[in-house]
């Protein structure tokens, strides 16, 4: 089974793992031993049209997310947003018994609640699953007890307050999401530093003359790409490190190269922009003043 699925509803998942119908149609907390793929499945590719939250510790199946791949043979989590395309493929090395949680909420489940807008701001529903977020066995123990709080409040009779109670235990979940992965970056900082000085490097390389002529001007994206990680992940690495985000590190790099073309060279303003690859002569000025509050001549006539 290749083809790429869409699950709509949650209720399309459950049917698939051959689980009984959710209690609720927008919500639904999953205890991994629970699920059973038909037999007949070796790989399955799918997006789905809600977030999903897992907790998950030896699962048979090898998970692919993007270009990345990851064994569950540890307890980690997971965060994926709506849309996202992700696959499993059958892991001969492992055996033993999977465990963990899924959460399944629907969008429509906190439309219009500040949850809404809020969740955008967590940026590991874009990371890469090889940065899924490693628990101690006491941060576990917390996100499990959440977990445990919304499935009872759902599975109780609903009234007038549960889906406040529900949004405000799932906002509780996110935050200390926010401070574990945090942690990890801290605790990770070899590799961070790593990825820090190869990011140095491409971008150096992504401003040389060459790269520039024949490629055009770096982007966040590209830059990402070339160092094997999501733009998100790169941006939270770099702003936990040097308090910038890969935009504004481009940014400043371009302009750098900028003002030795100024100061060293008799190239006109456009000659310069076409150069540093601006498709635009008025798009590098605009960046060029909002950068020094200077426009290129200016800047010129005065370092000259």
């Amino acid at each position: 089974m290749k083809e790429l699925l869409h699950f709509k509803r949650i209720s399309d998942y459950h049917k698939l793992a051959n689980l009984k119908a959710p209690q609720h149609p927008l919500i639904s907390l999953i205890d991994y031993t629970q699920i059973k793929y038909p037999e007949n499945i070796k790989e399955i590719k799918w997006r789905q049209d809600y977030y999903t939250i897992g907790l998950k510790r030896n699962v048979a199946y090898k998970f692919f997310y993007g270009q990345q791949e990851y064994d569950f043979d540890e307890g980690v989590m997971t965060f994926i947003a709506p849309n996202q395309v992700m696959s499993l493929g059958e892991n001969p090395n492992l055996n033993t018994k999977p465990s963990g949680w899924l959460l399944l909420i629907h969008p429509d489940f906190f439309w219009n609640t500040d949850l809404a807008k809020k969740i955008k701001n967590y940026d590991f529903f874009g990371y890469s699953v090889s940065e899924a977020l490693f628990l101690s066995e006491k941060e576990e123990h917390l996100i499990i007890s959440l977990l445990e709080n919304i499935s009872s409040e759902y599975a109780s009779n609903i009234d007038k307050f549960s889906q406040d109670i529900i949004i405000s235990q799932l906002t509780t979940l996110l935050n200390y999401a926010n401070r574990f992965y945090e942690r990890q970056f801290i605790t990770r900082e070899k590799l961070n530093h790593r990825i820090l000085n190869d990011f140095e490097l491409v971008l150096i390389n992504s401003l040389s003359d060459n790269e520039l002529e024949e490629k055009g001007l770096p982007t966040v994206q590209k830059i990402a790409e070339k160092l094997s990680v999501t733009p998100n992940y790169l941006t939270g690495v770099l702003k936990h490190l040097t308090g910038q985000n890969t935009q504004q590190h481009i940014q400043n790099s371009i302009i750098k190269k900028a003002k030795e073309e100024l100061t060293i060279t008799n190239s006109s303003v456009s000659e310069i922009a076409y150069k540093l690859g601006f498709e635009y002569p008025s798009s590098f000025t605009k960046l060029f003043k909002n950068k020094t509050d200077m426009s290129p001549v200016e800047f010129r006539r005065k370092f000259n």
